[in-house]
């Protein structure tokens, strides 16, 4: 009988993109990698910090600045840790994402990598459009007014 799988093991989250972004909408989209990439990914050795999604090709979206790092027991059939990769997205999401991009100035940010119940590597791609100063500055206070506020409630009962 086959194992069950985990649903959604996440293996690599993106902390800063809602402080230095204003997240407008969320997709799911599939990745192209390779057999090291995989391997790599599932000993949960990524990094999406700095990543984001760019048009490359003609009507295509890759991946730009994700580090995965390189698999030790590939030997010499490994992977360059910060190569385009390309996603996967349907004809309709990917025409959406073109346009708000070259229309709008928004910017497509990933902001969790992980594996659905299926076993298969997914990225979470958030419509973003960039902040202020100002505006970090709004959320670091309104973070903080939050947690002071969960304090006095804890305190009174």
């Amino acid at each position: 009988m086959a194992q069950k799988r985990e649903s959604g093991k996440l293996v690599a989250e993106n902390r800063k993109a809602h402080f230095n972004y204003t997240i407008e909408d969320k997709l799911e989209a599939g990745l192209v990698l390779t057999g090291s990439e995989v391997k790599s990914l599932r000993a949960g050795k990524a990094n999406i910090a700095d990543a984001y999604a760019s048009d490359e090709g003609h009507d295509e979206l890759y991946l730009i600045n994700a580090h995965i790092a390189e698999y030790a027991q590939s030997g010499r059939a490994n992977h360059e840790p910060t190569r385009p990769r390309k996603l996967l997205l349907h004809k309709r999401e990917l025409d959406r994402l073109m346009g708000a991009i070259q229309r709008q100035g928004m910017t497509v940010v990933p902001l969790r990598l992980y594996f659905n119940a299926r076993g298969l590597a997914k990225v979470e791609l958030g419509l973003a459009k960039g902040k202020k100063l100002h505006d970090k500055r709004e959320t670091e206070k309104k973070r903080d007014w939050d947690r002071q506020k969960g304090r006095l409630m804890r305190e009174k009962g």
